[in-house]
């Protein structure tokens, strides 16, 4: 007799390497008690029949029928969850205008715990019915309220990493949204850590505080390093903005004397659990120092588009081993869905290489060897985001959470345009990835339980 709580039987699409997805064909996904996917079985193998018969008419057999195929879970990067509230708002102005104009308000406002609970509830609701099973939030600099967010991601069954804001430098934070002082930042940071890891020990999914500085222009150099030696104390995770725009960029280099990496660096906030967000100006060095450290870039497409003044050579990063996954950059990007940054990885990706000047000749327009796949843009957004945060999800395989998505091609109202047996089960894939939309994505489990069901 076999332990398993759960036996699911369906065709599953997974990274097998940033190149290649395999597909896994009517296979059956045995997942144990703790969530964890114990055994692959393939049809032609001497067990299946066995666990087939052994499962097929009991509560723990689940079934994915013709038509409906099985992704992992998403792994969002990079979320500000407070943001929620002006997505898709003042998209056209300057990123230093656009926070102290309707950023830094918005933020604001989440000292009111009951506001922050509606919004944070929400937020959470909405990624998961988007497929997004891990995320990586920045909060606010409030307390309460970024508990609250850890809370909610333990109710509803999401992997959340939630990092309370830290903002102390008067002289780049407005008067009525920053932290009291730097000592009070860090004290209430340590006592947020303690919370959430007390939290953790009960979520089956797992919750993480997130040591998270907002970037280095709204910090002190005392704060930095005292976040720094905070997740070193408690090996947690850290979270920042490095080298986001021109603006950004050009104000590390004008305190410092030098680009944000080696300036988060030397505050002892790069290392193997960093994931900085955008990144789009790091040079070759910066980019080696990331790989050393084991950082992670969280490459947030949608977002870059409007606020990064670049295009990130994600190829060209990838190729020199940085860990790099996706992020929705909720607002800056205005959808909460990471099919759309999926996506949009790719188009970005071809635009950098081909170039946008017409009036240059084609071999000088753009910078070569810069595409990637939609292959390479899948393993970002699944196993590249569980490397990113050391974490054993992001893949339909062996020993990795059973975090997954189940994707209905038959919707009526969003039929995709699969017909009969035509095609390959990779063709049915790539248009899985471009064409799924929030009703495609019928149900949604995170470590083996079932999160989001779409009637």
């Amino acid at each position: 007799m076999n332990s398993f709580t759960k036996v699911f039987q369906g065709t599953a699409f997974t990274s097998a390497s940033p190149k290649e997805v395999t597909v896994l064909q009517d296979c059956l996904f045995c997942i144990d008690e703790a969530g964890i996917i114990a055994k692959i079985v393939h049809p032609e193998d001497d067990a299946y029949n066995e666990i087939l018969q052994e499962y097929k008419n009991t509560d723990a057999f689940h079934r994915f029928e013709k038509g409906t195929y099985i992704l992992p879970g998403f792994v969002d990067l990079h979320v500000h969850a407070p943001q929620w509230i002006q997505a898709g708002t003042a998209l056209d102005i300057p990123l230093n205008d656009w926070l102290n104009t309707y950023t830094f308000p918005t933020e604001a406002k989440f000292a009111d715990t009951t506001f922050a609970k509606t919004v944070y509830s929400d937020v959470v609701d909405t990624l998961l019915a988007n497929g997004t099973t891990t995320a990586l939030y920045f909060a606010t600099i409030h307390k309460e309220a970024s508990i609250i967010l850890a809370e909610l991601c333990a109710e509803k069954g999401q992997r959340g990493l939630v990092g309370k804001v830290v903002m102390d430098d008067p002289e780049q934070t407005p008067s009525f949204y920053k932290d009291e002082n730097t000592a009070t930042a860090l004290a209430e940071t340590e006592e947020f850590i303690v919370a959430v890891k007390e939290l953790a020990k009960k979520t089956k999914q797992g919750v993480y505080p997130v040591v998270t500085p907002r970037f280095i222009p709204s910090c002190t150099d005392e704060a930095l390093q005292g976040l720094g030696e905070l997740a070193a104390k408690y090996d947690t995770h850290i979270q920042s903005h490095c080298s986001e725009s021109d603006w950004a960029h050009g104000y590390v280099q004008e305190r410092f004397g030098k680009n944000d990496a080696q300036a988060l660096h030397d505050f002892g906030l790069l290392q193997e659990k960093s994931v900085m967000a955008h990144s789009n100006f790091l040079n070759d060095e910066d980019a080696q120092l990331f790989a050393e450290t084991g950082s992670a870039i969280a490459h947030c497409p949608v977002s870059n588009a409007y606020f990064a003044n670049s295009v990130i050579p994600i190829a060209r990063f990838m190729a020199m081993g940085v860990e790099i996954g996706l992020g929705s950059d909720i607002s800056g990007g205005f959808s909460p869905s990471l099919y759309d940054n999926t996506r949009q990885a790719v188009i970005s990706s071809r635009m950098l290489e081909d170039g946008v000047d017409t009036s240059l000749p084609a071999d000088q327009r753009g910078v070569p060897n810069s595409r990637i796949t939609i292959n390479e843009a899948f393993y970002l957004v699944t196993a590249g985001g569980g490397e990113s945060l050391s974490l054993p999800i992001g893949r339909i395989e062996e020993g990795y959470a059973w975090d997954a998505q189940m994707i209905d091609t038959t919707i009526a109202t969003a039929r995709l345009p699969i017909y009969g047996d035509e095609g390959s089960l990779m063709d049915t894939f790539e248009k899985i990835i471009y064409l799924t939309r929030p009703e495609n994505i019928r149900q949604v489990w995170v470590q083996g339980e079932k999160v989001h069901n779409r009637n």
